[in-house]
């Protein structure tokens, strides 16, 4: 299965309906976000996805977040942490900004793979068995360049899309 990682898209609709076109044609409907959505309005874009969104510090609308991402795909969920098993891979998402959070599901050692944001910057990193990526940002006021990613769960192949 792949799925994509998106993450800060600071309500950049341009950006944002880029990352979904290229996935539409990619044939790719399940999206992780990695939090800093923060309005139910920019949730509303990704009515045609099914969406795991997790808070980030910019989320602080979080009812109509709620309310939006409800609209969503079947399946669809928002909240602190999102936890999952796909493909038989252990998965965790929060958006970053946590760092004790952060660094508690890393020493857990029970996740293959922890997806987070906050940075706007991109990240592969291996910590023991646990794979931690960063897809940047697709939005916000930093300077970065603006992507996200999609990853491959059975062959774990990672692929970094720029943003428009």
């Amino acid at each position: 299965m792949k799925i994509a990682i998106l993450s800060d898209t600071h309500n950049n609709g341009f950006g944002i309906q880029d990352a979904l076109d290229k996935l539409a044609a990619m044939n790719i409907f399940d999206i992780i976000h990695c939090g800093d959505m923060t309005r139910g309005e920019t949730a509303e874009l990704f009515k045609n996805f099914c969406i795991h969104h997790v808070w980030g510090n910019g989320d602080l609308d979080t009812l109509s977040l709620q309310f939006a991402i409800q609209e969503c795909k079947a399946g669809s969920s928002t909240g602190e942490v999102f936890t999952d098993i796909v493909d038989g891979k252990h998965i965790a998402a929060l958006h970053g900004h946590n760092i004790a959070l952060l660094t508690a599901l890393t020493d857990n050692g029970r996740y293959d793979y922890i997806f987070h944001g906050h940075t706007h910057r991109t990240r592969d990193d291996t910590y023991g068995k646990t794979r931690i990526i960063n897809p940047g940002a697709i939005g916000g006021a930093y300077r970065s360049a603006r992507s996200f990613c999609v990853l491959d769960f059975i062959s774990g192949d990672l692929t970094n899309y720029p943003i428009g």
